[in-house]
C-alpha cells in the first residue's frame, strides 16, 4: 500500500507482527515496529525529513571540506548544501525522488547520481528493504556507469529507539576501538581512543554525541553490531556488514516527537573521505559494488 505525502509516496510494508514505512524521496527509512514497538521513531508525513532520518547518503557520507576534493589529481568544486559550516554534506541523494517496485514485504527504490556540479560520474543505485521476522534487512548496491573509474562512498542514518521506554534510559552500546576528533566545522583533525563507556555501554541520557568511530569490532559472522538496551533486557541491535567499517552516532533533543533520539549511521567512509581516502572505492567502469545492513528486535 501506497500513500501521498510532502516527502513523496510512503510505501508500507507488512509481515506478521513487523511493519515499516519507507519514504520516496531520499529512500528513508521512516518507521519500523516489531510487535506493536517502535524501533525506528517515524517523523510527520507533513514535515521534510528531520535531520537526514533514514536517508541512504551517496556517493559519500557525511561532509566535504568547503566542498572541494581532489579526483586522482583533478580538482572538484561541489554545491554547498550544509552553508551554515561551508561544507557539501551528505551525498547527493537526499532530495531525490526514487523509483519504486514493492511486494508485501519488500520494496526495491532505484535512483541515478547524475554528473554535476563538482561531481562528473553517473552511478546507479538501488536500495532494498526486506521485512524479517524481528526487524528489517537492507541491501544497496552501487554501479558505475561511468567510462573512468568513479571514487563512491555510501551511509545510511537510521535513528534507532524502543518507544515503550523513556530514551534517557536505554543503554547504548558501539563496539568502536577508536573515534574522529573534529574541528569546529565537524570535520576530521585525527583520531583517539574511543570512551570506555561507549563499548562497555552507557545510558543514552548521560552522554551527547555527535561522533565518528572507526576499529569497529566484528563478530565471527562478520557483522558489527551496535545495539540500545532497555532496562527490562530488550535490545535493539544495529548491525553492519562488510564494507560498513565506520559509524557515526549522532544523538539530539530536536527530533520530532521525541524527547531523546539518537541516530546510528553505517558508513563505508568517514567524514571528508574524498580528500583522507579513507574507505573510498574506486568503481571500475560497470562494475558494482553491494552492501548489507539491518535492525533488529531481540
Amino acid at each position: 500500500m501506497t500513500s501521498l505525502s510532502p516527502t513523496g509516496t510512503q510505501i508500507h510494508l507488512q509481515r506478521g507482527a513487523v511493519t515499516a514505512q519507507i519514504a520516496q524521496v531520499g529512500a528513508s527509512l521512516r518507521s519500523l515496529t516489531v510487535g506493536g514497538v517502535g524501533i525506528v521513531p517515524p517523523y510527520p508525513l507533513g514535515e521534510p525529513t528531520p535531520a537526514c532520518s533514514g536517508v541512504v547518503l551517496a556517493p559519500w557520507p557525511n561532509r566535504v571540506r568547503d566542498g572541494v576534493w581532489d579526483d586522482d589529481g583533478t580538482g572538484r568544486q561541489l554545491a554547498i548544501t550544509e552553508p551554515k559550516l561551508n561544507n557539501a554534506s551528505h551525498g547527493l541523494l537526499r532530495f531525490a525522488s526514487y523509483e519504486v517496485s514493492q511486494a508485501e514485504s519488500c520494496a526495491k527504490l532505484r535512483a541515478t547520481i547524475v554528473p554535476q556540479t563538482g561531481w562528473p560520474y553517473e552511478l546507479g543505485t538501488s536500495v532494498t528493504y526486506t521485512l524479517t521476522e524481528t526487524g528489517i534487512a537492507v541491501e544497496h548496491v552501487l554501479e558505475n556507469r561511468s567510462d573512468a573509474a568513479a571514487p563512491v562512498a555510501l551511509g545510511t542514518h537510521p535513528f534507532v529507539t524502543i518507544d515503550d521506554v523513556d530514551p534517557h534510559d536505554l543503554v547504548l552500546t558501539v563496539p568502536a576501538a577508536a573515534q574522529f576528533d573534529v574541528d569546529d566545522r565537524m570535520l576530521p583533525t585525527g583520531t583517539s581512543a574511543a570512551p570506555a563507556e561507549v563499548r562497555d555501554g552507557v545510558r543514552l541520557g548521560d552522554i551527547v554525541l555527535d561522533t565518528g568511530f572507526a576499529d569497529l569490532t566484528r563478530d565471527a559472522d562478520g557483522r558489527v553490531r551496535h545495539s540500545l538496551t532497555a532496562p527490562d533486557g530488550r535490545r535493539v541491535t544495529l548491525w553492519q556488514g562488510e564494507g560498513f567499517d565506520y559509524v557515526q552516532v549522532y544523538t539530539t533533543t530536536s527530533y520530532p516527537g521525541q524527547a531523546l533520539a539518537v541516530a546510528i549511521e553505517p558508513m563505508t567512509a568517514p567524514a571528508d573521505a574524498l580528500n583522507s581516502g579513507l574507505g573510498i572505492r574506486r568503481l571500475l567502469p560497470g562494475e558494482s559494488w553491494t552492501l548489507h545492513w539491518g535492525i533488529e528486535l531481540s
